[in-house]
C-alpha cells in the first residue's frame, strides 16, 4: 500500500473526520495523552489468520491467499500500513517455518514489523512424523511421544531466538473423550514434567505462555482445561511461565473479566488471544458478538495494570487468534484490531476515582452508570485520529476496498490459493 494513496484518501475525508473528532475530544480530559496511548498500543497478527479458515465440514478457499511465509509477512505489512496498530507477527511452527531467519527478519523489518510469540503445534501429526499425537502429546502415556513433543517445542524456541522473539506460546489438545480413558492426576503430572523440560530450555529473557481450553477436540476432559490448571502449572514452573487467556476458550457465561483481574493481580497474566464467540471456540471477529464484555475486560486490564505500574502497550502480550471462513481475512483482521482499540479507548475513559467511590459506598446504580457512560461514548474518531497521526488510514477497510487490494492479490497469487497451515 503506497503511502500517497492513504494520504489522498485521508485528505478527501479530513473535514468530516475533524468535525467528529473535535466533538468527541471536547468532552475528554487530556485527549492528547489518550491519543499517545492509542498510538503506542499494538496488536500482533498471527500468521495463520491471513488465509480463509474453515470448519470440520469443509473449507472454501479465498482468492489471493498468501502461499508462503513471505507473502504472509507482506499481508501483515499491508494491515499495519493501513491501521498503524499491527507491527508484529506471531508464527505457528511448523505451519510457517522460517528457512532463512536473516532474510525473513529483513523482510519483516522492511514493512516495519517484528516477531511476537512463536507457537508450537503438537495437536497435529505432520508429514514424516515418527510418532502420533492421536492420544495426546505432553501428557501422553508413552514417554517417547512426550520426548518428541518436548523436542518440537525446544526447536520452536530456537526458531524464535533466530527471529528475535521472546515468548513461546503452548496450547495442547491433550485430553480425553470418554470416562476412564486416562488418569487425570497422571496426565497432569506428565504434562508438568514435560513443560519443566521445555521451561529449562527457555533463554533468560523469554516467557512461556500456557494456554487453556475447556473442550475441543476432546470433549470429556482437557488436561489444561481452565485458567486454574494453567495457573497451577505456571506457578509450579517458575516466574517465566504465565497464563495465556484466549477469549473463545471458556464455557458460556464465564466471567472472563474476573479471571483477568486475578491473574493480573498475581503477576501471572501472559496476555491475550483475541476473538469472539457465541457458543464455543467460534473464532469470530473480535467484538462482533459481545463488545460490552470486551470493554469490561479492558476496564479490569487498565485498572489492574495501572495498579502495578505496568505499561499498557508492552506489559503483557496482545494478539489476535482467529481465522474465519466467510470473510476476507484482511478485512476481518482490520475489524478485530479496531474493536480491540475501541474497547481499550473506552476503558481509558472510565472515571476511575468516581467508580472507586461508588464501589466503596455500595452505590451499585452509580457504578453501572459510570461504566456504561464510557462504553456508550463513540470513540471511533479518537481511533481514527491516532491512525492519522501515525500515517495510517482514517478508514482502513474503505481504503482496502477503494484500491481493490484483494483483486490485485488475486492477479498476483491466483484465484484458488491455500494459505499454509489451513
Amino acid at each position: 500500500m503506497e503511502q500517497h494513496k492513504i494520504d489522498e484518501y485521508n485528505h478527501r475525508h479530513l473535514k468530516e473526520h475533524q468535525r467528529k473528532f473535535d466533538f468527541v475530544a471536547s468532552e475528554i480530559t487530556k485527549p492528547g495523552d489518550l491519543l499517545k496511548k492509542l498510538e503506542a498500543f499494538q496488536i500482533a497478527i498471527p500468521s495463520w489468520a491471513l488465509g480463509t479458515g474453515g470448519t470440520r465440514f469443509g473449507r472454501f478457499s479465498g482468492g489471493g491467499e498468501p502461499r508462503n511465509l513471505e507473502e504472509k509477512i507482506e499481508d501483515v505489512g499491508l494491515i499495519h500500513a493501513l491501521n498503524r496498530s499491527s507491527n508484529s507477527i506471531s508464527l505457528h511452527i511448523p505451519w510457517d517455518i522460517p528457512e532463512n531467519a536473516a532474510s525473513v527478519k529483513s523482510l519483516a523489518s522492511h514493512f516495519g514489523l517484528h516477531f511476537d510469540a512463536v507457537n508450537s503445534n503438537t495437536f497435529q501429526d505432520q508429514p514424516g512424523q515418527k510418532l502420533s499425537y492421536k492420544f495426546g502429546s505432553l501428557h501422553h502415556a508413552d514417554k517417547a511421544v512426550r520426548e518428541q513433543a518436548i523436542a518440537h517445542n525446544i526447536e520452536v524456541i530456537k526458531y524464535g531466538v533466530a527471529l528475535g522473539s521472546n515468548a513461546l506460546s503452548v496450547w495442547l489438545s491433550d485430553g480425553s473423550n470418554f470416562p476412564g480413558q486416562l488418569n487425570f492426576r497422571g496426565a497432569f503430572q506428565r504434562t508438568l514434567h514435560s513443560l519443566q523440560q521445555i521451561y529449562e530450555s527457555l533463554p533468560d529473557d523469554w516467557k512461556m505462555w500456557i494456554e487453556y481450553k475447556p473442550f475441543e477436540p476432546n470433549f470429556y476432559s482437557t488436561t489444561i482445561g481452565d485458567w486454574g490448571q494453567s495457573y497451577l502449572l505456571a506457578s509450579k514452573l517458575g516466574t517465566k511461565a504465565l497464563t495465556l487467556v484466549d477469549l473463545g476458550h471458556h464455557l458460556q457465561g464465564t466471567n472472563i473479566e474476573q479471571i483477568v483481574s486475578l491473574l493480573l493481580m498475581e503477576g501471572k497474566l501472559a496476555g491475550f488471544h483475541f476473538n469472539d464467540s457465541k457458543y464455543g471456540d467460534d473464532d469470530l471477529t473480535v467484538g462482533s458478538i459481545n463488545p460490552y464484555q470486551l470493554f469490561l475486560i479492558f476496564n479490569e486490564l487498565v485498572e489492574g495494570m495501572d495498579a502495578r505500574g505496568m505499561d499498557h502497550a508492552t506489559g503483557i502480550g496482545w494478539m489476535i487468534d482467529a481465522s474465519h471462513n466467510v470473510k476476507d481475512p484482511i478485512e476481518d483482521l482490520l475489524q478485530s484490531v479496531e474493536a480491540i482499540k475501541i474497547a481499550y479507548a473506552q476503558a481509558l475513559l472510565v472515571d476511575k476515582s468516581a467508580l472507586v467511590q461508588a464501589q466503596l459506598q455500595n452505590d451499585v446504580a452509580k457504578a453501572q452508570e459510570i461504566l456504561q457512560d464510557a462504553y456508550r461514548t463513540d470513540v471511533r474518531p479518537l481511533i481514527a485520529e491516532s491512525r492519522l497521526r501515525s500515517g495510517g488510514a482514517l478508514d482502513p477497510i474503505a481504503v482496502f476496498r477503494e484500491q481493490n487490494v484483494r483483486g490485485g492479490l488475486i492477479k498476483q497469487r491466483g484465484e484458488k490459493t491455500v494459505a499454509t497451515g489451513l
